[in-house]
C-alpha cells in the first residue's frame, strides 16, 4: 500500500475542535465612569474624569479576552474646579489639541482574571508616548461582573514618562487611572 493509501486509511489522530467566535462586548458608557488621579506634594488628592470614553472586549478564538479603550482629553475635567480643568486639558498634562486621545490596549488574558482580580498587561500611548502598564483588577463582587457590578481596575502610570513633567515641584509623578466598568447588553451563556 502507498503512503497516500496508508495515510488515508489511518483515523483521525487529533480531536475535531468547535472553535466558536463570539461578537466584542462593549463599555456601557452610562453606566461606567473613567476617571484619574493625582496627588499635590501636600497630600491633595485631585480626581478628575473623562465624561467621553470607549471601550470593547474582544473574544479571542481561543478564550481569551483582550481589552481596548480610548479616553477623549478633550473633555477632561476636574469637577467644581475649571482652573484645574483648563490645566489638565492644556500643553502641561494631557495636551487635548496635539493629543485627543489616551488609548491603552491589552495583551490577550484569561477571562476568569475578572472574576478571580489580578493584573493585566497591556500598552498605554498617553501624548503619543507608548509604554507596556498593568491595569490591576480587583476580585469581583458578584457572578456576572459587568452586569450585575462594577468590574473596577486601577493602573498607575509615572507621567513623566509621557512627557507631562512639568509641576514636579507641585504634583505627584504618579497618576492613577480607575476604571469602574459596565458591559452593554446581556451576557452569552
Amino acid at each position: 500500500m502507498g503512503l497516500p493509501a496508508v495515510l488515508a486509511a489511518q483515523p483521525s489522530a487529533l480531536p475535531a475542535v468547535k472553535v466558536t467566535h463570539r461578537a466584542p462586548m462593549y463599555l456601557d458608557t452610562g453606566r461606567s465612569q473613567l476617571g484619574f488621579e493625582v496627588r499635590s506634594r501636600l497630600g491633595q488628592r485631585i480626581e478628575g474624569n473623562f465624561p467621553q470614553f470607549e471601550g470593547r472586549i474582544e473574544v479571542l478564538s481561543d478564550g481569551r479576552h483582550q481589552v481596548h479603550l480610548k479616553m477623549f482629553t478633550r473633555t477632561v475635567e476636574i469637577p467644581g474646579k475649571v482652573r484645574y480643568t483648563g490645566w489638565m486639558r492644556g500643553p502641561d498634562f494631557f495636551d487635548a489639541e496635539r493629543h485627543p486621545v489616551v488609548e491603552f490596549d491589552s495583551l490577550p488574558y484569561d477571562p476568569a482574571r475578572v472574576d478571580q482580580g489580578g493584573d493585566i498587561q497591556g500598552r498605554l500611548m498617553l501624548r503619543g508616548v507608548s509604554h507596556p502598564e498593568v491595569l490591576r483588577v480587583e476580585k469581583a463582587e458578584c457572578a456576572r461582573p459587568g452586569y450585575d457590578c462594577d468590574v473596577v481596575s486601577r493602573g498607575t502610570v509615572l507621567r513623566g514618562r509621557y512627557g507631562m513633567d512639568n509641576w514636579q515641584f507641585a504634583l505627584s509623578d504618579r497618576v492613577t487611572f480607575v476604571l469602574r466598568a459596565r458591559l452593554t447588553g446581556v451576557p452569552e451563556p
